[in-house]
């Protein structure tokens, strides 16, 4: 199920703010890695009460930060999605076009999503 389409209303927000402190001690402690950046990431998606409200420019500048750190053309393809709510799916499908991932189901996906979502319905097929 997307993101988007999740009934954010059954999330259980006590096990969220649990997380979300749990990111927020971890981010003190001033040495963040993979796996806290993508925690943050995380908890930036939890706390928007909408898909609609999520803080998509944190979020890039999150994934800049763990690209800086852990460069692999899955962080590469999850910031491009990241970019198309940013900046606008073509931006993000240049991004998503450089990548070496076409035996990836994902990357399959997202390309077929940013092709729709430019009109491009027969590539995106």
């Amino acid at each position: 199920m997307l993101l988007a389409d999740q009934a954010r209303g059954l999330w259980d927000r006590a096990l969220i703010a649990e997380g979300q402190a749990i990111v927020r001690r971890c981010l003190q402690r001033d040495q963040p890695g993979p796996y806290q950046i993508q925690a943050a990431i995380h908890a930036v998606h939890s706390d928007a009460p909408t898909a609609a409200a999520t803080d998509w420019s944190q979020i890039l500048q999150l994934y800049d930060q763990l690209l800086s750190l852990a460069q692999s053309p899955v962080v590469a393809l999850n910031r491009a999605v990241t970019v198309a709510e940013v900046e606008e799916p073509q931006a993000a499908l240049t991004l998503v076009e450089d990548l070496d991932l076409d035996g990836y189901h994902l990357f399959q996906a997202i390309r077929a999503d940013l092709l729709r979502r430019l009109g491009r319905h027969a590539e995106a097929a």
